[in-house]
């Protein structure tokens, strides 16, 4: 990961038609890629899915990257507007040697990205994108195209959603429907906004949809799963049993609760363990958070006999942690879930639909069932920074994290990184109250603005 220069924690993402989210840079990649695996299979010809969030600039990178790959010898496989992990659902579908994503997941309008799975629905290596990477910056692409018979074509798979909704349903219990069951649903106007919908309806559900009408320019503007506000408001204004959240590219969920009551993805993943557990399906006895996960989560698995494992921020990375332990289960606080018995990437819907199973299973409500976990008081600060030096290196910041954790003692935690797909550097504090969470947390971050802001 420390060579690579254009991927970030998440592939490549940044403000679209600004460097390095060009149309240029995007047919580059799918040049490089498509050599790349033209070579490992023997020159025989690459295919490779690609689809996209309801972005404004998607249509741009969409086309470019179908000219790159067409012009190295691949044929695109053009699936539209599906969630990310829909994506990797097809690309394992239509047995295709890799898939593009072009989504900026949760990130304003304006910023693009483009990730990319491999052939079997797993996000791509780290070695593999630096492979990649070393290719585009070798400047030898152009002499490597073909010609003739040897450029690529391009199709649609006309059925992709319907395929993509077929694979949800078919990991919640075939003994259990949703019929009775009111849900309201905040699509974020992102890829979701069609998938969702049908599917909790094709279960039985009664459905009230928020946010599905994208333009191009309103996903996650104020809604979805950075913002349920609306959402809170509709699950207590229709008496719903539950509210469910997502993000722009669909692989998160955010849960509200039948009072009105935001969810994290702590609660969610305490919840699933231990109903996994209790159904003795918890391999190694294990549930995977992040260094970001609740102070909390780590006491609530512990007196339920689950062992608890902590990877660096980022879904590839809990994922990696996950193998390494044998687990099934992983999330991120941030709503990203990962159920390695029913896909391979975190996916909002899939989530959701677990969750759904244990709600219809226990004939608790959803409030009770998240009573398992009270979360510590937390409180973060994204501090846009103009440079990322090593923060050890900044004595001001240093100094203000260590005076905090001198207060803190063992009641709290203080947690200081850059982002990996912003130009942010994230200030996190948990503490034994509110008052001396937000304070430590303020001084942390005034420290960053002061320093390196």
């Amino acid at each position: 990961m420390a060579n690579k220069k254009l991927f970030g924690t998440d592939g490549i993402r940044g403000v679209a038609n600004r460097s390095p989210m060009l149309s240029e840079t995007a047919l580059n990649l799918a040049r490089a890629v498509a050599y790349v695996i033209k070579q490992r299979k023997g020159g025989k010809r690459p295919r490779i899915v690609i689809g996209k969030d309801t972005r404004l600039s998607g249509y741009m990178l969409e086309n470019a990257l179908i000219s790159g790959l067409c012009s190295m010898g691949a044929d695109a496989i053009l699936v539209g507007t599906l969630p990310t992990p829909g994506i990797a659902v097809l690309t394992i579908d239509q047995k295709a040697d890799a898939g593009f994503v072009i989504s900026a997941s949760h990130n304003p309008f304006e910023d693009n990205g483009i990730k990319l799975f491999s052939n079997d629905g797993y996000k791509l290596p780290d070695e593999e994108e630096e492979a990649i990477e070393a290719l585009m910056e070798s400047g030898t692409l152009q002499s490597l195209l073909p010609s003739g018979a040897g450029i690529g074509k391009s199709f649609r798979v006309e059925d992709a959603l319907q395929r993509y909704i077929q694979f949800c349903i078919g990991t919640f219990p075939r003994n259990l429907d949703l019929k009775g069951m009111r849900i309201v649903l905040d699509c974020s106007n992102g890829a979701t906004y069609k998938a969702a919908p049908a599917t909790f309806k094709a279960l039985g559900a009664t459905v009230t949809s928020l946010h599905c009408t994208p333009n191009g320019m309103n996903i996650n503007a104020r809604c979805g799963s950075q913002h349920t506000e609306a959402l809170c408001e509709q699950v207590l204004a229709e008496r719903a049993d539950i509210g469910l959240a997502f993000d722009g590219d669909g692989d998160r969920l955010i849960v509200v609760d039948e009072t009105g009551t935001e969810l994290s993805g702590d609660h969610i993943l305490a919840i699933c363990a231990k109903d996994l557990k209790e159904r003795g399906e918890l391999a190694a006895n294990t549930a995977i958070g992040t260094v970001m996960s609740n102070f909390a989560l780590r006491g609530c698995l512990k007196d339920l006999g689950i062992e608890f494992g902590a990877s660096p921020v980022g879904d590839r990375y809990v994922l990696e942690l996950m193998k390494e332990r044998g687990a099934v289960i992983g999330a991120e606080s941030s709503g990203h879930m990962i159920f390695l018995k029913k896909h391979t990437t975190g996916d909002g819907i899939v989530s959701a639909l677990q969750l759904l199973a244990i709600l219809r299973r226990s004939g608790r409500e959803m409030s009770d069932l998240a009573s398992i976990l009270t979360l510590s008081p937390q409180k973060l600060i994204n501090v846009t920074t103009k440079s990322r030096p090593p923060l050890a290196d900044c004595p001001q910041i240093s100094a203000a994290i260590s005076a905090a954790e001198t207060e803190l003692g063992d009641r709290g935690r203080v947690l200081v990184r850059y982002s990996g797909t912003q130009n942010l550097c994230r200030v996190m504090v948990e503490g034994p109250t509110v008052e001396m969470t937000d304070r430590l947390c303020q001084a942390i971050a005034d420290a960053v603005t002061a320093e390196i802001g």
